[in-house]
């Protein structure tokens, strides 16, 4: 083989490994710039609640009044219709119990299990807003042509920044049915 050859091949040998290790780095790299912008932010598993909050007599500040917007979206072309019975809420009071309704049909021919993954902006509300019961703890599952309601039970306790007026939660559903 050739000289140019040879540095030809390693070139080309040092840049394939270089794009490989480079699609490895891009997810953390991605979190870290959305993180830093606010965008697209991911609840943490570890921020979930568990489905029981504090007690009843949590008191509601009713001098304080919220929004929470809901959003929807389905996953590379999952041929599911899913969206909330409400799009937006207003009037919500800190420390008051919210449920909302949300509604799943697969349009396929399959049955299919799916899991909804939440995000939400402002990123300063993440730790203050609390799902008290969510159909996002648990896989879903349908079977063809089949719907259902699905619940949101939540809370935003009082400690929210009072710079904080709207919340908006969005859910992407992904397809999570076993590839036979």
């Amino acid at each position: 083989m050739q000289k140019a050859q040879r540095k030809t091949i390693a070139i080309l040998t040092l840049a394939v490994v270089i794009m490989f290790g480079f699609s490895f780095a891009l997810v953390p790299l991605y979190r870290v710039a959305c993180k830093k912008i606010g965008l697209n932010t991911s609840i943490p598993i570890s921020n979930v609640p568990d489905t029981t909050l504090a007690a009843d007599d949590t008191p509601i500040e009713l001098s304080r009044n919220l929004s929470v917007q809901f959003l929807t979206t389905t996953n590379q072309g999952l041929l599911w219709d899913f969206y909330p019975r409400t799009k937006i809420i207003g009037g919500i009071h800190p420390g008051a119990k919210v449920k909302v309704v949300f509604y799943a049909r697969n349009n396929t021919n399959r049955d299919m299990t799916v899991q909804a993954v939440p995000s939400m902006t402002p990123t300063e509300a993440i730790k203050h807003f609390h799902k008290v019961q969510c159909f996002c703890f648990d896989k879903q599952s349908l079977k063809a042509g089949e719907s259902k309601d699905m619940t949101l039970v939540f809370q935003v306790d009082k400690d929210l920044p009072p710079e904080v007026h709207t919340i908006t939660l969005a859910y992407t559903l992904f397809d999570l049915t076993p590839k036979r």
